[in-house]
């Protein structure tokens, strides 16, 4: 059966072929674009007569907006820290050869895959705890972007774990045979035969994730994050929520993944080609 098209998109940009597929004539259409709506926003903003452009207002706000996407990268970089540690842990037990370890982490790394971001983030929104109390009577509050951050690292870390039993598996099973033929135990032989090995493989799409992950932090903006997005709106109703201004400040915050984003797109597909497996 022939699959839609915004799923064939979604899986495309799993597998980062949208991200590899990035030229440097795409960086310079981009650019020619967003330098072609500013000049229309500034000179609607000037048509309309408004007391001060919407450019202005950007520039006013800016330092508040990047405070927001600071935030970003700092739920990021924790969300895929946990992603990974777990990830790998959840990997292995995948590759185990007892059918009651393997069986559940199997479970976990299908649901965590296939279940929506969205959803996840609301489920660990509203059933984590406001506050924890500490064994000496002591309330710590648990803030929202923390829980953002554990709830864009789960889907993260059942791809995580895909993504290692599967480099473990590329292994040609000669090396197994060769290690046992050694006396190797099966724990020796993965910790210095065959995950060495797979570190090369893992790499490419461990960035592709981490894009992704990045790519979604936004949604924290829905539980009252302070991230880019809140706080680009939050600037926007105070200049004056005026229409003019919607343009050049999510202009402003494409700019700003894009940026980010865009070399992590090109590292990704020149470790891609480096470690290509032939």
């Amino acid at each position: 059966m022939r699959q839609p098209a915004f799923q064939l998109s979604i899986a495309r940009l799993r597998d980062g072929q949208v991200l590899r597929g990035f030229r440097a004539w795409h960086v310079a259409v981009v650019l020619l674009a967003l330098v072609v709506a500013l000049a229309a926003a500034v000179v609607r903003s000037s048509a309309l007569g408004t007391p001060s452009t919407a450019l202005t207002a950007l520039i006013t706000y800016a330092p508040f907006i990047l405070r927001g996407f600071a935030l970003n990268l700092a739920m990021s970089f924790l969300a895929m820290a946990i992603a990974t540690i777990l990830g790998i842990g959840l990997g292995l037990m995948q590759i185990s050869t007892r059918a009651a370890v393997r069986l559940p982490a199997r479970f976990v790394t299908h649901l965590l895959r296939n279940s929506p971001w969205l959803v996840i983030l609301f489920l660990v929104t509203y059933f984590m705890p406001v506050e924890v109390r500490l064994p000496g009577g002591w309330l710590v509050p648990v803030p929202d972007w923390s829980k953002a951050t554990l709830a864009f690292a789960l889907p993260v870390m059942g791809n995580i774990s895909e993504i290692l039993r599967g480099a473990v598996r590329s292994i040609p099973s000669g090396q197994w045979e060769s290690a046992e033929g050694l006396a190797f135990t099966r724990a020796q032989t993965l910790r210095y035969i065959i995950l060495p090995q797979c570190v090369r493989r893992c790499i490419p799409p461990w960035m592709n994730w981490y894009a992704m992950l990045t790519l979604s932090t936004p949604m924290a903006s829905i539980f009252s994050v302070h991230e880019a997005v809140a706080n680009a709106q939050a600037s926007m109703e105070a200049a004056g929520a005026r229409p003019e201004l919607l343009l050049p400040f999510y202009l402003f915050l494409l700019c700003l993944f894009f940026v980010y984003i865009y070399p992590i797109a090109v590292w990704t597909r020149v470790l891609e080609r480096r470690y290509a497996v032939g």
